[in-house]
């Protein structure tokens, strides 16, 4: 007798409709981040003009939100390790709301500043909370899905923002944007009503009565905690000299004692077996940050500078960067589940060199060089969709909030560097050609790191027994060992 197999349902119809629901309110959360992370940026010329800020200290309003992101997502990961990626994700986004909010009020640059420092931990939280949840309650194989689809949210976010600027500041003024902060909080509360928890930390740490401590190694004796104390404290003041105009003259020593600071968090939080991983891991995202921030961070002022385009050609050309870094999301979630996310991460930034130099070599065409834009951010900045699934695949479920938020925020220093190197590089030659330069340089090593699976190898060096991908195991099956 001849049997058939039953057939496979769509990828849409495995999800549940309560995977959907944790999916769309953790996406919501990443639309309100990307309109957040670039709301400042749009009202920078009306905050600095009503406070008579220097360019330098304007600028230092953008960079001061990566002062604070490494702690906020080590502890805010830590939470959501030990009592629930719910209510690490609620916690980030009222952090990032309320720090909104007060920007609304300040009534001078320090206090804006200090609003900006709430907002950095807030959005960093919000990463790997939001990450490890939609990872985790959706199907194993289909997390790449759920990561390229949940960080698109975040362009969408930046493109709302660009609309609602047109819409709000002409008739209100700046002020009004950031009183838009209040509506997260509804959201959140919403969120903390009406969710479910996370089905695999549920399953690995809840229903095991398990409460994870990422932070133990850190507060093994007294005389480490008091150390370990001294060292946030230092590795956030070097961070806010770098960032900001206090620390003129003294930037390449600050960076180097900030670094030696998060390098010794990692070596405690990786321990014996981990440490390895924990280092190699931000060095890869640091490069990350590097190839795609430049162009992030500088592509208007080069749109202004270089080819003269007028604010609404510029806009323009913002919006085809926009959608094909939400197609390039989209796109890596697809291919990640079919070929492996490591594999769709490295060969889709192979092909994205390809787009570099056209992209700069483009000057009276506007409508090519949106096209070359939208192939561009697709293949670069929309596969960094991918990286939730690649950096959790590398932690087990019962530090991965902790792990994954320290290593990517800590990372994210590049992105606070890139601009910074870029304009550096633009003294000795013209503008584009610079951003060209480090995008092309950057991409090569990250193919690099990635392609050749570099902080996995290094990471079974110290630790031969280490599970390839903790996402890709059922709860049961992974190991519960601490790392350290």
């Amino acid at each position: 007798m001849q049997t058939t197999s039953p057939p496979t349902l769509p990828w849409y119809r495995q999800v549940s409709r309560t995977q959907w629901k944790s999916f769309f309110a953790a996406w919501i959360g990443y639309v309100l981040d990307g309109f957040d992370f670039v709301l400042i940026t749009l009202v920078l010329t009306e905050i600095s003009d009503e406070f008579g800020l220097s360019t330098v200290q304007a600028a230092s309003l953008i960079s001061g939100a990566f002062i604070t992101r490494w702690l906020g997502g080590a502890v805010l990961g830590a939470i959501g390790d030990r009592y629930g990626r719910k209510l690490s994700m609620v916690l980030s986004i009222l952090l990032y709301s309320v720090g909104t909010f007060a920007c609304g009020f300040a009534w001078n640059y320090h206090s804006l500043f200090a609003a900006r420092l709430a907002i950095g931990m807030g959005m960093a939280g919000e990463y790997s909370a939001s990450a490890t949840y939609v990872m985790e309650s959706w199907p194993a194989a289909l997390r790449s899905r759920a990561s390229g689809f949940l960080i698109s949210g975040f362009s969408v976010g930046s493109v709302l923002a660009a609309q609602v600027y047109n819409w709000v500041v002409p008739s209100l003024g700046w002020r009004w944007m950031f009183y838009l902060g209040l509506v997260p909080i509804a959201i959140a509360l919403w969120m903390r009503r009406a969710l479910p928890e996370a089905e695999e930390w549920t399953e690995s740490v809840a229903e095991k009565g398990v409460r994870p401590h990422p932070f133990g190694p850190l507060f093994v004796t007294r005389g480490r905690a008091t150390a370990n104390t001294v060292l946030v404290v230092v590795a956030t003041v070097s961070l806010f000299l770098v960032f900001t105009p206090g620390g003129a003259g003294m930037v390449p020593v600050l960076s180097v004692i900030a670094g030696l600071s998060l390098a010794a968090f990692a070596v405690q939080l990786g321990g014996k077996r981990g440490w390895v991983l924990y280092l190699s891991m931000i060095v890869t995202l640091f490069f990350a940050f590097l190839y795609s921030w430049p162009i992030q961070a500088l592509l208007p002022t080069y749109l202004k500078t270089d080819l003269g385009y007028s604010t609404d050609q510029v806009t323009d050309v913002l919006y085809f960067a926009g959608f094909g870094t939400m197609a390039g999301c989209w796109a890596a979630g697809f291919l990640g589940d079919r070929i492996g996310a490591k594999k769709a991460y490295a060969l889709t930034l192979l092909a994205s060199l390809a787009f570099i130099y056209p992209v700069f070599a483009v000057q009276n065409n506007l409508l090519l060089l949106g096209i070359l834009l939208f192939l561009l951010q697709a293949t670069s900045f929309g596969i960094s969709g991918l990286l939730p699934r690649y950096i959790g695949g590398h932690f087990p479920t019962a530090s991965r909030g902790a792990a994954l938020g320290f290593t990517y925020n800590v990372g994210a220093l590049g992105g606070a560097v890139a601009p910074v190197l870029g304009a550096h590089l633009a003294s000795g030659m013209d503008l584009g050609r610079a951003l060209a330069v480090l995008t092309f340089a950057g991409t090569v090593i990250v193919v690099v790191l990635v392609g050749f699976d570099v902080p996995a190898r290094l990471n079974r060096l110290t630790d031969p027994d280490s599970t390839p991908d903790h996402l890709a195991v059922a709860p049961a099956e992974e190991p519960v060992h601490a790392r350290w």
